[in-house]
């Protein structure tokens, strides 16, 4: 035992350092996965959005950043958080151009990259509002950073502060994601600009990891030779990730969601418009041998339209849809489009059609007008469950042709919604990104709480599923709120007590999983 004190002492130091590295039971620091422009690595974790939207009251979408969030994102075992922030924050006097160094906010997201070190959280900056930019194109400034050359040199500035500020920081702890879900102008001009800020990045720290946002919500090949990452999106289809969301437009006029589900189209043109679309009917194939009451919603109309519906060729319905001002018809919301001067009215209203014993085709046609939207399709059935088919209503969207299976009471649609749509549409133009040798990541995505938990949870399966085949990493919208794992609000789900927060146990779960 000559050592053994000697031992001991390296005992007790080992310990020690090990109490020391948990502080009030949060984890250690983890090691994060190497990060570059070429190859992003798999980050799992949550958007933040806390300090999105500086006009917004005291809220989930205005709210510090606060150290205990970042502790349970790493105790849950995700390593990645993206922080939506609104420039606003640490301007002086309301100039856009005067940077307040000793602004609380950057005092909080000072304190957001050190908690990521410590619990092992890599931490994106992403500027939500923007010198002359926001989604919505509702700039507090007014201006277009697409079309200004002063807000582009301001936008350019703010992220330069940034390279700054946080210089020297690895990339595998930091990066800058430039603006969110960049759209509203065209790809050259996207490139131009977003080549600006880069440079401005660069000049202060040339290594920083840049992470430009999909423009128009899909890849962008315009940026590869920039040298930056890009992330994509998972809301697609809005019916099911949005379903019901106040600033989601036309939602309303959706029934309840379900995953996965047959695609149609019920948008319908009248003859002699310069559309692929115009004069298509949408068709509905039986047979039906007995007599059937098929209930048919009407969305939204523009000016006028007379819709048919001819059973062989026989006709056995027939409707002018109208529009006007609110409060003046039978519609429910009316807007006036001051460009056509005329109305266009959503009636979000059914109508029943009797089709007759043995009717083999069933075809709805636009006689005469402008558009008109079939947004939903129910077979009625007196004994039994009704069969609901919703109908996408994108513009320019050929009617579909659809298939009733009366025996067993469904409908059958050309394409199935479903895990190999998602990968066909939302993953696979990314996948193919990759190849030119630029990493990728799904920045956001997730599912608003008035979606049915069952459904919420099958299509956020699907959505990993495909992330993890890709190799892609992914950050959901949000950690706590109405998209998240925690106080999200849901009517469906038996909350389980965590930290003073309501968890939603399943989709923790699944999380977890991928």
């Amino acid at each position: 035992m000559k050592h053994g004190w000697k031992l001991v002492v390296l005992v007790l130091a080992v310990f020690a350092a090990a109490a020391n590295s948990v502080v009030a039971g949060q984890p250690p620091s983890r090691p994060l996965p190497a990060a570059s422009a070429a190859k992003l690595p798999r980050w799992r974790g949550f958007n933040l959005p806390y300090r999105m939207r500086k006009e917004f009251g005291p809220g989930p979408l205005n709210q510090p950043y606060t150290e205990d969030k970042i502790r349970l994102v790493a105790e849950l075992g995700f390593n990645f958080v993206r922080l939506p922030v609104d420039y606003r924050y640490w301007i002086k006097d309301d100039n856009w151009a005067k940077i307040d160094g000793a602004s609380p906010v950057l005092a909080e997201i000072d304190n957001v990259v050190d908690w990521g070190r410590k619990y092992g959280v890599h931490v994106s900056i992403n500027f939500h509002t923007a010198p002359g930019y926001c989604i919505n194109d509702k700039t507090p400034e007014g201006s277009r950073l697409w079309e200004d050359p002063e807000a582009q040199r301001v936008c350019a500035m703010h992220w330069a502060y940034f390279a700054r500020r946080y210089k020297g920081i690895p990339n595998d702890r930091l990066s800058f994601n430039l603006w969110n879900e960049p759209s509203r102008t065209g790809a050259e001009t996207h490139l131009r600009v977003t080549r600006k800020v880069v440079a401005a990045i660069r000049a202060e720290d040339a290594d920083r990891l840049i992470i430009c946002d999909g423009f128009m919500f899909k890849p962008a090949p315009e940026l590869v030779d920039l040298g930056v990452a890009q992330a994509g999106r998972g809301y697609a289809p809005g019916e099911i990730t949005h379903h019901r969301a106040s600033w989601w437009g036309g939602s309303r006029r959706w029934g309840t969601p379900s995953w996965p589900r047959p695609l149609a189209h019920g948008w319908l043109h009248s003859p002699g418009r310069d559309l692929p679309s115009a004069g298509r009917p949408l068709v509905v194939k039986g047979p039906f041998a007995d007599v059937q009451t098929l209930r048919v919603r009407i969305g939204e109309v523009f000016k006028s339209a007379t819709l048919v519906a001819r059973a062989d060729s026989r006709e056995v319905f027939r409707r002018e849809f109208t529009t006007g001002p609110k409060g003046k018809g039978p519609w429910k919301v009316s807007t006036f489009q001051k460009r056509w001067n005329t109305y266009q009215c959503d009636y979000d209203r059914s109508y029943d059609v009797t089709i007759p014993a043995g009717t083999q085709v069933l075809e709805f046609v636009l006689e005469k007008g402008t558009w008109l939207q079939v947004t939903r399709l129910t077979s009625v059935r007196p004994q039994g469950r009704d069969a609901v088919i919703d109908l996408n209503s994108r513009w320019g969207s050929m009617a579909s042709e659809l298939q009733f299976d009366a025996a067993a009471n469904r409908w059958i649609a050309p394409v199935m919604q479903d895990r190999q749509w998602l990968w066909d549409e939302a993953v696979q133009p990314w996948v193919e990104l990759t190849k030119q040798g630029v990493g990728v990541m799904i920045g956001e995505f997730g599912v608003y709480n008035k979606t049915p938990h069952d459904v919420t949870l099958a299509f956020l399966e699907d959505c990993l599923k495909n992330y993890k085949k890709a190799g892609f990493g992914w950050a959901l919208w949000n950690f706590d709120g109405s998209f998240g794992i925690l106080d999200s609000g849901r009517a469906d789900v038996d909350y389980e007590d965590f930290h003073g927060h309501k968890l939603d146990r399943k989709m923790l779960d699944l999380l977890q999983r991928y």
